[in-house]
């Protein structure tokens, strides 16, 4: 089946959200959604999210899935607030426990943080099949971005989370806590080998100034024309240019606020005893 995709852009993070589905009034599924955080200042709101709530009440959608592809470092989740406006089961990759346990021990989490994942409603294994009302799902395992990446085939649109960005942009960096670029290569490796014609939606565009966002590609133009992966590239070029990259890289400006958040299913730590909430700052930790 072809599901109707409808994606929304959060200039900030440069993240998409999309909302999938089959036709006004079915289930849907919402993936990589995005809680507004202004780092200065600290503060939340929902803009990003009310955008999506609005779109599945117009067209009538019941929201049966909210997904995350992975633990994002570049923004927080807004999938406890879609929940509680529009329901779904809030999901992962099983994997997201080995991420749990990395940034426990960076963030000094509070000891009864539990690392079994249970702060989701549900955790995809690999190859796991679903459904969103009439459209057949599977979970793809994907890891090498981090520990955790999940890729959802739905139909004929795969969400491929930060495996891949568009051909121009390349792939998503590996240095984070348990990435592994040669691992990511295996990974990619395994989309492409799904139909040419298969739409890939990517989570994050970082467009070059000569063109403006974009989110969908297929199959067949990664594989021809994706400047770290296409053409044929082998795995040992691709870990020499990823590794060499990283290592130029600096920090998200939002990793710090953002895992400690989404490793919680996008639950805030439990206020202290002045009503207020705090999220840690570990000091040369990273």
């Amino acid at each position: 089946m072809r599901p109707t995709v409808q994606p929304f852009f959060d200039l900030n993070t440069g993240t998409m959200t999309y909302v999938v589905y089959e036709k006004p009034g079915s289930p849907c599924a919402i993936v990589d959604s995005v809680l507004d955080y202004d780092p200065k200042a600290a503060r939340t709101s929902t803009c990003s999210a009310d955008a999506v709530k609005a779109f599945v009440r117009e067209e009538a959608l019941e929201a049966v899935w909210i997904l995350e592809t992975h633990a994002h470092a570049d923004h927080l989740s807004a999938a406890p607030y879609l929940k509680r406006e529009l329901g779904g089961k809030i999901a992962i990759g099983e994997s997201i426990r080995t991420v749990q346990g990395v940034f426990k021990k960076i963030f000094d989490l509070e000891p009864e943080f539990q690392l079994d994942g249970s702060q989701f409603d549900h955790l995809f294994s690999d190859g796991e099949q679903f459904r969103i009302g009439a459209l057949e799902a599977t979970a793809m395992y994907v890891p090498g971005h981090t520990p955790a990446d999940m890729a959802y085939r739905i139909g004929d649109a795969v969400f491929i989370g930060d495996t891949l960005f568009l051909p121009d942009v390349g792939t998503a960096r590996c240095d984070f806590p348990g990435g592994n670029a040669r691992t990511l290569f295996r990974s990619i490796q395994r989309l492409l080998t799904l139909p040419a014609d298969t739409r890939l939606f990517v989570c994050h565009d970082y467009p070059p100034d000569s063109r403006d966002p974009q989110w969908e590609t297929t199959v067949g133009a990664q594989r021809l024309h994706n400047i770290h992966v296409g053409a044929g590239k082998t795995e040992d070029e691709f870990v020499a240019m990823r590794e060499a990259r990283d290592a130029t890289l600096g920090m998200p400006t939002l990793i710090l606020p953002a895992i400690q958040v989404n490793i919680r299913a996008g639950q805030f730590p439990d206020a202290a005893g002045n009503g207020t909430t705090y999220l840690k700052i570990p000091l040369n930790a990273l």
